[in-house]
C-alpha cells in the first residue's frame, strides 16, 4: 500500500458537563459525543524522503503546531520503518468551533498511518498515542455515539441507529479552550446536570423529543457576547427548531423530520 484516503469527521456534544478540576490540570467531563456527516479529507502518500510534507487549503495550518505534524513525529520516533509522507488536507470543518476539527484530523491520521505502514497497532496502543496529542483525540477514534468520561479517555459505546437532522451555525467569533475552562472554574458552580442518561436513552430508543429536552453544554454558560447566540436561537426557534444548545459558539438545533 502506497497511499490512503480517509475522512476525518466532526463531532458534536449532545451533552457536556464539566466536573472537577484534576491535580494534573485537566478537568473531568461527562459527555455524550456524536460524530456527524461533516468531515475534513486526508490523502496520505508514502514518499522517498524522511519527512512529513503537508499541503492544505488553510495556510495557517501548515506549520509545526499542526496536530498531524505532532502525530507523525510521535509515530516516527517509535516505529523506524516509517518513511516520509506527503499529506493533502482538505479542511472543511470550521476551526475553533467546538467540532474537534484538529483532534479528528489527528485521530484519522493515526488510523491511516497504521494502515499505510502496517503497524498493527492495537486499540490500546493507538489510543495511548492519541492521548499524547490531546484529551479530545480519543473520542475521535469512534465513528459512533459514545459516552466520554474522565478527560475524554474513558469511552462507553452507545448502541443506536437513530437518525436526525441538525443545523450547525458558527458565528464569526472564537475563543480559547483554556480560557473557557478558567471561566468555568471562576463560576464556583455547585449544581451539576447529569443528563447523559436521558440523552443515551433518547438515542437508543429513537426519541427525538427526549433528546431535545436534554441537550446541554456547560460552555454555553460562560461564552462572551452571549446576546449574539441568543438572537440566533430566537430566530431558529421561530423557524420551527425544537431545541437548541451551544458549544463554544456553535449552535445546534433539532428539527422534527416529519415537519
Amino acid at each position: 500500500m502506497e497511499k490512503v484516503y480517509t475522512k476525518a469527521r466532526a463531532k458534536v456534544n449532545l451533552s457536556l458537563e464539566v466536573l472537577e478540576k484534576r491535580e494534573d490540570g485537566y478537568h473531568n467531563i461527562e459527555s455524550v459525543f456524536q460524530k456527524i456527516n461533516l468531515y475534513d479529507e486526508l490523502w496520505i502518500e508514502k514518499t522517498k524522503t524522511n519527512k512529513l510534507e503537508i499541503q492544505t487549503n488553510i495556510n495557517e495550518l501548515n506549520n509545526q503546531e499542526n496536530i498531524i505534524y505532532k502525530a507523525y513525529h510521535i509515530l516516527k520516533e517509535k516505529y523506524k520503518n516509517i518513511t516520509g509522507v506527503h499529506v493533502i488536507l482538505n479542511k472543511k470543518i470550521p476551526m475553533q468551533a467546538g467540532l474537534a476539527g484538529g483532534s479528528t484530523d489527528g485521530a484519522s491520521f493515526l488510523l491511516a498511518m497504521n494502515r499505510l505502514f502496517e503497524l498493527k497497532l492495537s486499540k490500546t496502543e493507538i489510543e495511548t498515542i492519541g492521548k499524547k496529542l490531546g484529551a479530545d483525540v480519543i473520542p475521535c477514534f469512534y465513528n459512533q455515539a459514545i459516552m466520554a468520561q474522565g478527560i475524554g479517555d474513558i469511552i462507553t459505546p452507545i448502541s443506536t441507529t437513530f437518525k436526525y437532522y441538525i443545523i450547525i451555525i458558527k458565528p464569526k467569533m472564537s475563543c480559547n479552550t483554556r480560557q473557557m475552562y478558567q471561566r468555568i472554574d471562576q463560576q464556583n458552580k455547585t449544581m451539576i446536570f447529569h443528563n447523559s442518561k436521558e440523552v443515551i436513552e433518547a438515542l437508543e430508543k429513537n426519541k427525538l423529543d427526549l433528546l431535545s429536552r436534554n441537550l446541554y453544554n456547560r460552555f454555553e454558560e460562560v461564552i462572551p457576547n452571549k446576546e449574539i447566540i441568543e438572537k440566533i436561537k430566537k430566530e431558529l426557534l421561530q423557524q420551527g427548531a425544537i431545541r437548541k444548545f451551544n458549544d463554544r459558539f456553535r449552535l445546534l438545533c433539532l428539527w422534527n423530520i416529519s415537519n
